[in-house]
């Protein structure tokens, strides 16, 4: 008997043991889960060799920061204002008109009573491939990279010694070189010169016909002297200060990419999510989850997981030299068991591409545990009680079979 009670208690150990095991592993090995559980996150990637992340409680002061440092147009291009001069360049179509202040000079001839004043007009030519125009009776005139005003100059002062006291004006005739081109999903796809008085991005895209999607899922790239930027079309429209001047040889391209989010973990649906909008915030992306799942969220630790560029994570109090390349994974976390939280929630502005985590309460994790506990004790009883049946029966059977050698009666058969 000492030997079968020995034998019951053994599956008790044996998963209770395994219990231990499993929460001593934090419940990532032998526990199910959509995921790291929030004191994992937290602890931040121990793994020298996996990703490392910086991790960032989502605070007013932080919300200001991303909101003076939100990827814009204005923050990559410094130069707002309208082009304040236009230079011409290889390809361009020029006029030249030479005023002399007397007849009987190097253009104006004696009987210059006859003519309709005293100037002559050149026939329009293009800036050639060395940059340069022609002038009669003067040696080639750079015009490429210079001004209307500068060009002048250099033909009067090219014929001052020939002419009498000339005067020149030189106009564009034709822009060819200082064009701005307007691309990818849009109408019209166009090329225009720009202007003194200015072109905002907008009034380029409508000059090409306007974009063919929906603006909301809409992006608009402007590229110039090798720098490039993107934003969402309806930021434009809605953020006036991101409208920026045009300046000569600017390149927008307009593409198509609604913009989504994904959301995983303890949310009431899990999958990606478009915001059909040009903005949503955090609190919005999480009612688009069908928010947090009443049975099994860790409202206290709802991550967000993030690209932040070098510039904006130094902001944020990020020791950027633990990391490589240009752009610095960051997990912010928010408190929604804080009512203040929400608050935060409503003025965080997702991203395109953002992921929300939710991870499971402990409460939860411990009931894992539990079921965890029963499935191996009786997983484990299972074989150990099948084979105490069977050693009951035959010590039941044995005991029965000495009764009846003792009693007598049917000790031999029948004769």
């Amino acid at each position: 008997m000492r030997s079968l009670e020995n034998m019951m208690g053994f599956p008790r150990i044996l998963a209770i043991g395994l219990t231990l095991f499993a929460l001593n592993l934090g419940g990532c090995a032998l526990l199910p889960g959509a995921g790291p559980e929030s004191w994992d996150v937290r602890n931040g990637q121990q793994d020298s060799e996996s990703l490392q992340y910086a991790l960032i409680r989502l605070t007013p002061d932080i919300l200001d920061i991303l909101s003076r440092n939100e990827p814009r147009l204005t923050s990559v291009f410094s130069d707002h204002s309208p082009p304040t001069e236009i230079r011409f360049g290889i390809g361009d179509i020029v006029g030249v008109t030479i005023f002399e202040a007397a007849s009987g000079g190097l253009f104006i001839p004696e009987e210059a009573g006859v003519r309709p004043g005293n100037f002559i007009t050149l026939p329009s030519q293009q800036v050639d491939s060395k940059g340069n125009i022609s002038i009669p009776y003067a040696q080639p005139i750079r015009a490429a990279g210079r001004t209307q005003v500068e060009v002048q100059k250099s033909i009067v002062d090219a014929l001052e010694a020939r002419a009498i006291e000339p005067q020149v004006v030189v106009s564009l005739i034709e822009q060819r070189a200082t064009l701005i081109s307007v691309l990818g999903d849009v109408n019209a796809p166009n090329r225009f010169p720009v202007n003194h008085a200015g072109e905002r991005v907008l009034d380029a895209i409508a000059q090409a016909g306007g974009p063919k999607f929906q603006g909301y899922e809409e992006w608009v790239v402007l590229e110039r002297n090798g720098r490039r930027a993107v934003e969402p079309f309806g930021e434009l429209i809605w953020e006036s200060s991101t409208n920026i001047y045009l300046q000569p040889e600017d390149t927008i391209y307009l593409f198509h990419q609604p913009q989504t989010i994904l959301a995983f973990g303890s949310t009431g649906n899990q999958g990606i999510f478009n915001f059909e909008s040009w903005r949503m915030s955090l609190a919005e992306a999480l009612g688009k989850a069908s928010g947090l799942n009443d049975g099994a969220a860790d409202a206290s630790s709802v991550f967000l997981y993030r690209g932040e560029t070098v510039e904006v994570a130094r902001l944020l109090g990020v020791d950027v030299s633990k990391y490589q390349g240009p752009i610095i994974p960051v997990v912010y976390v928010l408190d929604l068991r804080n009512p203040a939280g929400w608050l935060l929630a409503r003025k965080f502005d997702m991203r395109n591409k953002d992921v929300i985590y939710v991870p499971n309460s402990v409460t939860v994790e411990a009931s894992k545990a539990m079921n965890f506990f029963r499935l191996a004790v009786g997983t484990v009883n299972d074989p150990i009680q099948a084979a105490v049946g069977v050693y009951a029966l035959k010590a039941a059977a044995v005991k029965s079979a000495s009764v009846l050698l003792v009693g007598g009666t049917t000790a031999t058969a029948a004769p």
